[in-house]
């Protein structure tokens, strides 16, 4: 994040007037792709929405969701992987509140594209993850 980025707040990480511009889309990818098995696995066994956030990262690759949903989904999952948003992630017990209640919000919206092999995988992806 640049020194003049200012935090995303949560309804920006779903607005599909955002999140499916071309070059936002792309800079969603980017975050996401690099930042977030880093965070995850900084974090599985303390966000009790860890499994839900790895659903949704399995349905985002997958070359059988729409483009659409992907788009959305990397949104999320890019608010999700950022250090800075509307609650800041270093403060305990409500850092991720705000990470929830958009992974929440995305599931209730897009949860038709996230198909049972992406929640088998990522229950296998959180019990490894909470082995390690």
């Amino acid at each position: 994040m640049t020194a003049k980025a200012k935090p995303m707040q949560p309804d920006e990480a779903l607005d599909p007037s955002r999140a499916l511009v071309p070059a936002v889309q792309r800079v969603n990818e980017m975050r996401v792709q690099k930042g977030f098995w880093p965070k995850i696995r900084r974090t599985a066994s303390r966000i009790p929405f860890a499994g839900q956030a790895l659903s949704v990262w399995f349905a985002a690759r997958d070359p059988e969701t729409p483009m659409a949903a992907k788009g959305i989904m990397m949104g999320a999952l890019a608010y999700f992987v950022l250090p800075i948003d509307a609650i800041p992630d270093i403060f305990a017990g409500i850092g991720f509140t705000d990470d929830a209640a958009v992974i929440t919000a995305l599931i209730a919206t897009l949860g038709a594209n996230i198909r049972k092999r992406h929640k088998d995988q990522a229950a296998a992806a959180l019990e490894r993850l909470r082995q390690d």
